[in-house]
């Protein structure tokens, strides 16, 4: 029987700006994934944790009939009882889905029924993954439950795109900042900045605007526009989200190379973990990130 496998995901824009009513655009993320095991199969100290980690989730959905009118909360507990864990290769704090992809797969093999509207099961999947980071917009989980890529419009609905909507020649990478980040944090620090109506102002008229051209000229496949929106995007990243810029990487916003179309920009809420990098060679860029010792992941 073959094994159900939850990637993790990438945000590729909309990171922040979707709280404002921006679009956004994830993909899953090939290189993580996770599935459920059993500790009597497969024993090891993280399996242990990660049925411990389960059961505090089950509490938490337990203190809510909302939670139990979809998930089968005494299946969930019997499985837990006897030893299931999921065994995961996403790492946590990194941006790239760990609660998203755990959250999905809670819904996915202990859901009492399907809950067909998808904007509706984004909010359910993201009350769920409340419980991790205390305010979730539900992508991340519902990213890790569809597999497959998509643009949350600007007019709440969502837009599933082949597999293959990246042209050829742009590839997508992930930067080890090698620092943990801090989710809850960094978004309880944008929700003060958001309460000053001199920084909202600014963010809506200057970086908005940008997360939606990235996302049209990278899905129109137009390479040059593309990395004129994201260049600009980028620098706002560091005006307006300076914190969830660590210090290790910031130099690399602002580097100009004649050789490539190359930049950098925050993944997920930032402050740590991987930051989200394009460029149009793969070769260049490896050669460079090898020389500077900055640890990259092809995602394409």
């Amino acid at each position: 029987m073959e094994i159900k496998k939850y990637y993790g995901k990438v945000i590729l824009f909309g990171e922040y700006s979707m709280i404002f009513g921006s679009p956004a655009l994830l993909m899953p993320l090939y290189t993580g994934e996770s599935h459920w095991d059993y500790i009597w199969r497969n024993h090891g100290k993280k399996n242990y944790s990660s049925n411990r980690s389960l059961n505090v989730f089950a509490n938490y959905l337990e203190k809510d009939n909302y939670f139990l009118e979809n998930i089968d909360i005494q299946k969930f507990r019997a499985e837990l009882k006897k030893g299931l864990f999921l065994d995961s290769c996403i790492p946590s704090g990194y941006g790239v889905g760990s609660s998203g992809a755990l959250t999905a797969a809670v819904y996915d093999r202990f859901k009492s029924k399907e809950i067909d509207d998808l904007m509706v099961l984004k909010k359910f999947l993201g009350d769920m993954e409340n419980c991790f980071h205390g305010s979730s917009s539900g992508l991340d989980p519902l990213q890790c439950y569809l597999g497959k890529p998509f643009i949350l419009t600007e007019d709440k609905k969502i837009q599933v795109l082949d597999n293959d909507f990246v042209p050829e020649n742009i590839h997508i990478f992930l930067i080890d900042s090698k620092i943990k980040s801090e989710t809850k944090a960094l978004v309880n620090y944008f929700k003060e900045q958001r309460e000053n109506p001199r920084y909202l102002k600014a963010f809506d008229e200057l970086y908005y605007p940008f997360v939606g051209r990235c996302i049209n000229s990278l899905v129109a496949g137009k390479v040059d526009e593309f990395f004129d929106d994201l260049t600009q995007l980028s620098y706002y990243q560091t005006v307006m989200l300076r914190p969830m810029i660590t210090d290790n990487m910031l130099p690399l916003f602002s580097l100009k190379r004649k050789d490539v179309h190359f930049q950098i920009k925050i993944c997920g809420s930032g402050g740590g973990g991987y930051f989200l990098g394009f460029a149009d060679d793969k070769d260049a860029t490896n050669a460079f990130m090898q020389e500077h010792d900055f640890p990259i992941t092809w995602v394409i």
